[in-house]
C-alpha cells in the first residue's frame, strides 16, 4: 500500500505487535475532504476509554448476525463488496491509510451500506478492545511484506498476533489470509503452525491457489497477477486449543 508518515511503534499496542505503516498519500481532493469530516465520525469505532470491551454487535444500527474484521483493506474494494454481498454481517475495517479510508467511505456512502464501521489507527488497539470469541471472520488480505530482513519484524503476523486473531475468534470461525510473496506465505504457515488455537484447512493444493468463496477480487491482486506473482489464500479455523490439529 501506497502510504506516508509511518506510525511509529507501540502506537496503540506494544512494539512487538505494533501496526507499521503510513498515514497519507496523495492530497485529498475538497469532495473527499468533505466526505472524510462528515461521515468518518458517523462510522468510526470508539474503544471505551475505561478499558471495558467493545460489544461488537452493537456498533452496527441494524442487526447483524455476526462480525467480521478486515485488517488494512487498502481502497476498500473487498470489505465494500463483503458488506453488500453479506448484509447480516456487520465488518468491521481497520485502515490508517487515509486515501483507502476515503475510498471506503465513497462505496458505503454509494451503496447505503450501514453494515460498515471503521477503526482508522492502530489495528492492535482494536484487537486487543474485543471481547473473547466475539467475531466469526477476520481478513488480513496482500498485508505490506516488509520484504527485507532487517524489516520482517515489522510484519504484522507475529506469534503474539496469531494468538489474538485467535483469541478474538469464535470456535469454529475463520482467518482468511492473502499474499502474493511467498516468504510471507511461508512466513504465516510457520507461526500459524505455533498457534494452538488455529487450524490451517487445506487437504489439498487447490485450497490454497483458490480465492475465497465469494471473492471479489482486490487491485493488490490484479497487480500481482499482471506482474506474474501467484497469490496464495491460506483458511486458518479456530478450534480449542486442546483438542489438538
Amino acid at each position: 500500500m501506497e502510504r506516508d508518515e509511518t506510525i511509529p511503534p507501540g502506537a496503540g499496542g506494544t512494539d512487538e505487535r505494533a501496526f507499521y505503516g503510513r498515514r497519507k498519500g496523495k492530497r485529498l481532493r475538497p469532495g473527499q475532504e468533505q466526505r472524510l469530516d462528515a461521515l468518518l465520525p458517523e462510522l468510526r469505532v470508539a474503544i471505551p476509554e475505561n478499558g471495558a470491551p467493545l460489544d461488537p454487535p452493537a456498533l452496527f444500527p441494524v442487526p447483524v448476525d455476526e462480525v467480521w474484521l478486515e485488517i488494512g483493506f487498502g481502497g476498500g474494494e473487498h470489505l465494500a463488496a463483503q458488506a453488500t454481498a453479506h448484509p447480516s454481517a456487520g465488518i468491521i475495517g481497520c485502515e490508517p491509510f487515509v486515501n483507502g479510508v476515503v475510498k471506503l467511505l465513497r462505496a458505503v456512502d454509494d451503496g447505503g451500506l450501514r453494515n460498515v464501521r471503521v477503526w482508522d489507527e492502530d489495528a492492535t488497539a482494536l484487537l486487543a478492545a474485543l471481547p473473547d470469541a466475539s467475531l466469526a471472520r477476520v481478513y488480513l488480505l496482500y498485508p505490506d511484506p516488509w520484504p527485507k530482513r532487517r524489516q520482517r519484524k515489522r510484519r504484522f503476523v507475529s506469534d503474539a498476533s496469531l494468538a489474538e486473531i485467535a483469541r478474538v475468534l469464535r470456535p469454529g470461525g475463520h482467518f482468511r489470509f492473502a499474499s502474493d510473496i511467498d516468504d510471507y506465505v511461508g512466513w504465516t504457515l510457520v507461526r500459524a503452525a505455533r498457534c494452538p488455537s488455529l487450524r490451517w484447512t487445506a487437504r489439498q493444493a487447490d485450497d490454497w491457489r483458490k480465492p475465497f468463496p465469494g471473492w471479489p477480487g482486490t487491485r493488490y491482486e490484479a497487480k500481482a497477477l499482471a506482474a506474474g506473482r501467484l497469490p496464495s489464500y491460506l483458511t486458518f479455523e479456530r478450534i480449542e486449543a486442546s483438542s489438538g490439529r
